[in-house]
């Protein structure tokens, strides 16, 4: 590796964010169309999603091979590291604010919402959405069945959920094990931990799969079924969506560890993605307490 950069690095002009600005435009109206399901906006939605999906990925490979290029050629000073460090920080902070606002909704509903529609409290208005309605969570009856029909069961949180809740805190344990094992500089153990976090990660995702195919098949816990069912997709789908993000990160790390990359002292990558995975584990557990058990 070259001399560290005496200088704040700035990098050549980039067609990147231009383009992710495009693919999550693509991702939003695409989600959006294929969600609400408009005349013809069905098959049209889950093409723009696709396309979305493909270019964002795209973008993120190319900008890690970016990112490892320069730090392999020694163009990052103490400066930018500090800038990586703030950066991160915030886009956690961006993310956790981003879960907070799912969970205040799921929280209005239960708390505030749905009592105030059952006739109770001071803002009660008794029979609001149709006669007969009571205070309950999870709501397994709607107003019309032949549009939206409940949920006929809810996920058992001991199986599947618990199962998950293991998996992701024990990737936890192994990637810190993996981290470690690093500032030891001892490469052949850091590689086995962070392989077997990767694997875990994978695990999880092939267990939610099967956790969503019981819903819809089995539970009749679809996207449809209620504020409960929209409630549980978004919240699980979006995690779900993020222990994605975070094992292809996992496993891009994981190829650089074994290409003779980063040393004990200098390896903000590897934190910046630990960082990023203990968040969606502690994510999770929130998951498993207010979605599933309570």
């Amino acid at each position: 590796m070259q001399t560290e950069y005496q200088h704040y690095y700035v990098p050549n002009q980039s067609y990147f964010p231009i383009v992710a600005s495009i693919s999550l435009f693509c991702l939003a109206f695409g989600a959006g169309s294929f969600l609400t399901a408009a005349e013809g906006g069905g098959d049209f939605g889950m093409i723009l999603l696709f396309m979305g999906f493909i270019l964002l990925i795209t973008i993120i490979m190319n900008w890690f091979v970016t990112v490892a290029a320069e730090s392999r050629a020694g163009l990052y000073s103490p400066q930018m590291d500090k800038s990586f460090r703030w950066g991160m920080g915030w886009f956690i902070s961006s993310e956790v604010m981003f879960f907070v606002a799912f969970f205040g909704a799921l929280f209005y509903i239960r708390i505030f919402a749905v009592p105030w529609l059952a006739g109770e409290g001071d803002k009660g208005v008794s029979h609001m959405l149709w006669e007969g309605f009571v205070n309950q969570w999870p709501l397994m009856t709607t107003p019309d069945p032949s549009l939206f029909k409940g949920p006929e069961k809810v996920v058992d949180p001991w199986h599947i959920p618990l199962l998950n809740t293991i998996i992701l805190i024990s990737s936890s344990l192994t990637l810190t094990m993996s981290h470690k094992a690093l500032k030891l500089n001892n490469r052949r153990a850091t590689s086995l931990w962070l392989a077997l976090t990767v694997v875990l990660g994978f695990t999880f995702l092939y267990y939610q799969v099967i956790e969503y195919h019981e819903a819809y098949t089995e539970l009749g816990l679809t996207l449809a079924a209620g504020v409960y069912g929209s409630t549980f997709f978004i919240l699980t789908g979006f995690h779900g969506l993020h222990v994605t993000i975070g094992t292809i990160m996992l496993l891009c790390i994981l190829v650089r560890i074994l290409e003779g990359e980063f040393s004990a002292t200098k390896h903000f990558g590897f934190e910046a993605v630990a960082w990023y995975w203990h968040f969606v584990d502690v994510v999770w557990v929130g998951l498993f307490i207010f979605v599933y058990i309570l």
